[in-house]
């Protein structure tokens, strides 16, 4: 504390010296917070004894320039940053892909132009239209979704079908992720299933499987009710004969890396529905774009730079963005009420009924959310959600069609490589340049 006591008190004399008649101001920016106890500003701490400070997606890095961090922004131009994360693609197409990489390999003329300059791929944007290029990308598709149908029924014990829209959420299990919104829509379309003539059911809904996977924290209780919600839904959707294959609901175990290079290769739909302003980035939407698979997703994090380099035609986006969520927080507080909506409310019957069995630890959840503790705009998104999902199926309809959107997504996921992220760092930030590397038939200068 001394230490830390010692750079407050030399910080404030600059400050002082930078604004002489604006104690107020010094005070908000000062690295203790006054009171009983006193406390360190942690943040701000670090924002003054770094060389750089850098958010990891534009649209967070923006906020952070623009709200919490104004008055250090102003002091520091150019210290807060932007450096949108990566991922590599020797992991997440080349080795968890083989087949996809024989192709991307095949059609430039070999692994070495592409697989470290991922912004080559955009050579691939005419063959979204080559017939024998999109047959091969269809083939490796299905061949992967059967690989992922053998590791549902090993992991999981439920068979699923192959024939259907593989959809997938699998990330850290947080209220602000909404998993929640994503259960309740398949609460939703089941209602809807059985509401439906078994003739007419068929022409009205294209085959679902909906996996979703994560992990909660040991002492998170409302992302173990989720979790709970989603394998009770999964138990009674699966058993119920007379859906049969139009929804399955499937919860993947132990969701880690290995398990990710099996599911992300299979997956056709990716769901990325934070609400607006609350995730930092994400990576797992690049993986999924890498390999040939469609978002449905909210402007948010990464995804709002995926939307500007593949199109957001390529894309199903729904919701509020963030200047939205603000405002619809901002009338919570002042007592709105009277949201939910008749489908929803239909669907949060459903699970209050007992038609999943016991789930009586999300009754509390759903009670608050409905009076004025909907913070993560689950039931708000939820219409602008369900219409995007009508999208997704309209366009599934239409493989030919859904096939092009997801190889130009391939093509065009250049930009998010973790080799650019690294460049940026080092020609940025770490001010170093690339050491070169001699092949293996030269001496070493």
């Amino acid at each position: 504390m001394e230490l830390i006591y010692f750079i407050n008190h030399i910080y404030l004399e600059k400050l002082r010296q930078k604004y002489p008649a604006d104690d107020a101001k010094v005070m908000r920016m000062s690295l203790i917070e006054e009171g009983f106890p006193k406390k360190v500003r942690m943040a701000y701490l670090s924002i003054v004894c770094s060389h750089t400070v850098n958010g990891v997606a534009a649209l967070h890095s923006d906020l952070l320039r623009a709200t919490i961090f104004k008055e250090f922004d102003e002091l520091y131009p150019g210290k807060i940053q932007n450096k949108t994360n990566g991922v590599t693609p020797r992991r997440w197409i080349h080795c968890c892909n083989p087949e996809l990489s024989n192709l991307l390999s095949d059609t430039m003329g070999g692994v070495d132009e592409w697989v470290t300059c991922l912004d080559n791929l955009t050579q691939l944007v005419p063959y979204a239209s080559d017939k024998n290029f999109v047959n091969r990308f269809i083939h490796i598709k299905r061949q992967n979704k059967i690989k992922l149908q053998a590791w549902v029924k090993q992991n999981t014990g439920f068979d699923i079908p192959v024939d259907a829209l593989y959809d997938v959420q699998v990330k850290r299990i947080h209220e602000y992720k909404r998993q929640l919104m994503n259960i309740l829509y398949v609460i939703h379309r089941y209602l809807e299933i059985l509401a439906t003539p078994q003739g007419e059911r068929e022409k009205k809904f294209v085959p679902r499987v909906v996996m979703i996977g994560g992990k909660a924290a040991p002492g998170y209780h409302n992302a173990k009710a989720f979790i709970k919600l989603i394998t009770s839904v999964s138990q009674k959707v699966n058993n119920d004969h007379s859906v049969g294959n139009l929804l399955k609901v499937i919860f993947l175990p132990n969701y880690n890396v290995s398990a990710a290079q099996v599911i992300i290769p299979a997956s056709e739909l990716s769901q990325h529905i934070s609400t607006a302003g609350t995730e930092a980035s994400g990576t797992s939407n690049m993986k999924f774009v890498m390999n040939g698979c469609l978002i449905i997703g909210t402007m948010d994090g990464a995804n709002v730079e995926i939307c500007e380099e593949i199109g957001e035609e390529n894309m199903f986006i729904f919701g509020e963005r963030v200047d939205g969520v603000e405002r619809i927080r901002k009338t919570l507080a002042e007592g709105k009420r009277g949201y939910v909506g008749t489908r929803l409310g239909k669907v949060f019957q459903a699970i209050q009924n007992g038609l999943f069995g016991d789930v009586s630890i999300m009754h509390p959840i759903i009670d608050h959310i409905c009076n004025g503790g909907d913070y993560y705009l689950t039931c708000f998104d939820f219409y602008s959600y369900i219409d995007a999902q009508q999208k997704v199926d309209d366009t599934y309809r239409d493989y030919n069609k859904w096939t092009k959107m997801a190889i130009i997504g391939v093509a065009k996921s250049g930009k998010f490589s973790s080799d650019r992220t690294i460049s940026e760092y080092c020609s940025q930030i770490w001010n170093v340049n690339p050491v070169p590397i001699p092949h293996p038939s030269q001496t070493a200068q």
